[in-house]
Order: C-alpha cells, then sequence, then structure tokens
C-alpha cells in the first residue's frame, strides 16, 4: 500500500493534503530535550536504528526481544516525536467533507528491511481491508480515535465444502481477531505474517495519525503487493462460532487511493548504530 521513498530535508513546515484543502502543519520550532523519558527527542532515531538491528529481511520474523524493544520505543512516542501536534487545524477540524475522505501517508524512511511511514486519516475516512503478506507490522496511534477491524486465515475442514461458499467463489475462511475502538495515547499493535490480524481495516472516527512500522514493506517485484477484501457472513449451518467470515477478494476499491505528502518532521541519521 505505501510506496515510498527515503528522508526528505526539513525545509518548509506545511504540507498540503490534496482533499478538501486539508492542511497538516509540523511543528515550527525545534524539540527542546527533556529529561522524561515520554519527550525524548531522539525516540525517532531510537526507533529507526533498533528497526535496524530487528528486520532481516523478508521471509524472517523479528526476535521477541525486538519485537517487545520496539514496543518499548512506539508505546512512549507523541506527535511531537514526528514533527506533529495535536492541536494542528486537521485534528481539529470537524467541517464536512464532500464525497469519501482521502487517506493521506507520508514516509519517513524505507529499505528493502524495513519502512516507516505515517497515515493521515480524516473523520470517516477509511483504509480498506487488506492484507500484509509476509509483514510483521508496528502501529501506534498517535492522534485521534479509530475502528479497528481485523482477521487471521484460518485452516478449517469445510472451508472447500460446495454447500460453504456461492459456486464460482473465491472465498477463504478468516477468524475475527478484532473489532473494537481506540483513542490515542494508546499501547502499540502488532500482527505478523499469520498471526495477530493480519487482515485489517482502519475506519477514522475522529482525525487519526498512525505511525506504522513494516518490516518488510510492500513490494509488487518480491511478490508482497497489498490485497484488499471483503467480508461476508458464514452461511447457516457451516459454524456457528461468530467469529468466523468469509473473505473475498477484490479489486483495490476507490477508497484505497491515499495522497503522498512530503515528510518534515525529526530527520534521522543512517549512520547511528546502537
Amino acid at each position: 500500500m505505501v510506496n515510498a521513498g527515503g528522508l526528505v530535508d526539513q525545509r518548509k513546515d506545511i504540507m498540503k493534503i490534496k482533499h478538501a484543502n486539508v492542511k497538516v502543519r509540523y511543528v515550527k520550532k525545534p524539540i527542546k530535550k527533556s529529561n522524561k523519558k515520554t519527550k525524548d527527542p531522539r525516540l525517532l532515531q531510537k526507533l529507526f536504528d533498533s528497526c535496524r538491528e530487528a528486520f532481516k529481511g523478508p521471509g524472517t520474523v523479528p526476535a521477541d526481544s525486538d519485537v517487545n524493544k520496539l514496543c518499548s520505543i512506539l508505546d512512549k512516542m507523541i506527535p511531537k516525536h514526528v514533527g506533529l501536534s495535536k492541536n494542528m487545524h486537521f485534528f481539529k477540524s470537524k467541517s464536512a467533507v464532500k464525497g469519501t475522505p482521502r487517506v493521506a501517508y507520508t514516509a519517513i524512511y524505507q529499505c528493502h528491511e524495513f519502512s516507516i511511514c505515517i497515515f493521515f486519516l480524516p473523520a470517516n475516512a477509511v483504509i480498506p481491508l487488506h492484507n500484509h503478506p509476509g509483514m510483521t507490522v508496528f502501529s501506534k496511534l498517535l492522534v485521534g480515535k479509530l475502528h479497528i477491524k481485523s482477521y487471521d486465515w484460518v485452516d478449517h475442514p469445510n472451508s472447500q465444502h460446495p454447500m460453504a461458499m456461492p459456486p464460482s467463489s473465491q472465498l477463504r475462511l478468516a477468524r475475527l481477531k478484532a473489532d473494537g475502538v481506540i483513542k490515542a495515547p494508546c499501547e502499540t499493535s502488532v500482527l505478523y505474517p499469520t498471526t495477530g490480524g493480519n487482515i485489517h481495516e482502519f475506519r477514522a472516527i475522529t482525525p487519526c495519525a498512525v505511525l506504522d512500522v513494516l518490516g518488510p514493506p510492500y513490494s509488487k517485484e518480491d511478490d508482497r503487493d497489498c490485497s484488499y477484501y471483503k467480508d461476508l457472513p458464514v452461511l447457516h449451518g457451516v459454524n456457528e462460532e461468530d467469529d468466523l467470515r468469509w473473505l473475498e477478494e477484490n479489486q483495490a476499491p476507490e477508497n484505497s487511493e491515499m495522497d503522498r505528502i512530503e515528510y518534515l518532521g525529526p530527520q534521522l541519521i543512517e549512520s547511528t548504530l546502537l
């Protein structure tokens, strides 16, 4: 879903989201150092350095110790650590948007092993139900109130039963892992290649900013393209469990298109090692 480049020089103090002329303004003043861990201005750099240690490339999953370390860093991160402020007009705007609100994203960093990016969702915007093939993903809601629905694939004896699905339909059974609302500040969520809610949907209740770390990132060349799905109820009599659904793969919906905006927050130092 993200096709992003590397770092961008911090030259401007305003970036624009095309849809509805909504502006996202970065913090203009430099971030001052503080003795409080939750206000550590170098948390983004620590996140980057830890990602370089944790992610070993396609086909691998970070060790539990690395997962815990990344979660510990992300749990402490607040908007100012990526150059944002909760008081920005974007997060306070209550004006109605005609049509479907568009999601925007900004790429902080991307390489073959991982990527770090931020998604901006206006109120009522949706990132449709989609997967993360072979990927481990850390998501931290920085601002806003967000509804998350997620699934994991399951192998089920009735999944290929002729009465379990309509003829000529490509459906696959999945188990609901999460279906609820989270509000910032909150803990980091983690999904894995086969567990933790690898197929998920974001729906913004209020304007939101979500910091995502993906390892490895999406790549069509490496057969890690993003697929989209529609969830359907299991037919009566096949399985009575409420948490089972059929997922049908669809073409990318219109609201999957995003506006890319320039990253103007704190810069990373690529030569820094832990």
